[in-house]
C-alpha cells in the first residue's frame, strides 16, 4: 500500500468551531503581509493566498470592510474586486498555465462559505482532469507545490497600484 502525506492540510481538518476572529479582518491589519501570503493591497479590497486551496494558485480577493453580503457593499468595492479578479486570472494564467478556472463566491453559511461573515472571491486556475479519486473518495487533494512556493511565484507579479500596508 502507498501512502500520501499532506501534514499541513492537518491544522485544517482538525479545527472544531468557527474561527474567534475574522481572517479577512486581522490579516491585513498584523502588516505582515508576507507571513499572511498577502500578494496585494489595493485600496478596498487585497489579495491573499488560501492556507487550505483547492488547487494551486487558489486565491482570494476580500475587502477591507467586514460585510456579510455583497447586496451591502459599496459599489467603489465590488468595482476593484471585479478588475482584482481579472488581473489575478490574468497572473495565474501567465505562471500555472491552467485549462480554466472557477470564479466566484459563497454568501452564507448555507451556500458554503468558511467565513460567512465577510464576503471574499475565489479564483481557481483549474486543469482538465485535475479532480481525481483523491478528492471523491478520500476526500484529500494532492497538490504538488506548497503554499510559500506559490506565494513567491505570484508575489512577483503587477497587481495594479499598491496602496501602502495600513
Amino acid at each position: 500500500m502507498d501512502y500520501l502525506w499532506s501534514p499541513w492540510r492537518y491544522r485544517y481538518v482538525t479545527k472544531i468551531g468557527p474561527a474567534s476572529t475574522c481572517i479577512f479582518c486581522t490579516k491585513p491589519a498584523e502588516n505582515r503581509d508576507a507571513e499572511n501570503y498577502i500578494l496585494y493591497r489595493g485600496r478596498r479590497n487585497f489579495v491573499l493566498l488560501n492556507l487550505y486551496p483547492y488547487t494551486n494558485g487558489h486565491l482570494m480577493i476580500a475587502p477591507y470592510e467586514h460585510v456579510a453580503a455583497l447586496s451591502d457593499t459599496a459599489l467603489d468595492t465590488v468595482e476593484e474586486m471585479m478588475h482584482l479578479m481579472r488581473q489575478s486570472e490574468g497572473n495565474l494564467r501567465a505562471v500555472y498555465r491552467p485549462d480554466g478556472f472557477n470564479l466566484g463566491m459563497n454568501v452564507g453559511a448555507s451556500a458554503g462559505a468558511g467565513i460567512a461573515g465577510h464576503i471574499h472571491m475565489h479564483v481557481l486556475p483549474r486543469w482538465t482532469a485535475d479532480a481525481n479519486f483523491m478528492t471523491t473518495i478520500a476526500e484529500t487533494r494532492v497538490l504538488p507545490e506548497e503554499v510559500s512556493t506559490t506565494y513567491e511565484k505570484l508575489s512577483k507579479l503587477p497587481w495594479g497600484d499598491r496602496v501602502e500596508e495600513k
